[in-house]
């Protein structure tokens, strides 16, 4: 059966470099589904969650944007910042989900409230992999972060 080969890559460092079955991620208009043989396809990354399964192994990656390009059962994936499940501390997550939720709160302007509601995402997305790695709820059904 023919595979997809991945790549991650930030500006500091190749996160994961793998060959995959499927790779789900998060387009800037929804998920992306991408199996082997797909069209030639560049599209903006939101942040998320890029799923990729091998087999019965399933693994997360959580991005924080970019871009994804799909050409020839080759996925090229250029984030801003990406992070495997096993590199994420749940605890500071947390914290900095929790941060993010104080700054909505005491936002002023229209700027700051879209600012803290991206970091919000951001960190519910990091928060939701994390719990999916120890095996706890990991969000809500779908694979989406808990609303904030």
């Amino acid at each position: 059966m023919a595979t997809l080969h991945i790549e991650i890559i930030t500006a500091e460092r190749t996160v994961l470099i793998d060959d995959v079955d499927m790779v789900i991620a998060p387009g800037s208009e929804g998920q992306l589904g991408i199996l082997p043989m797909h069209a030639p396809l560049l599209t903006v990354l939101g942040p998320g969650e890029i799923r990729l399964k091998k087999g019965a192994a399933e693994q997360s990656i959580a991005v924080t944007g970019g871009f994804l390009e799909v050409h020839d059962n080759h996925v090229a994936v250029l984030a801003d910042a990406a992070e495997r499940s096993d590199e994420i501390d749940e605890a500071r997550a947390e914290e900095a989900m929790q941060r993010a939720q104080e700054r909505m709160k005491l936002a002023s302007t229209d700027v700051d409230l879209e600012r803290a509601s991206r970091a919000v995402h951001r960190a519910a997305v990091r928060v939701t992999i994390a719990r999916k790695r120890r095996g706890g709820q990991g969000g809500t059904p779908g694979g989406r972060p808990p609303e904030a």
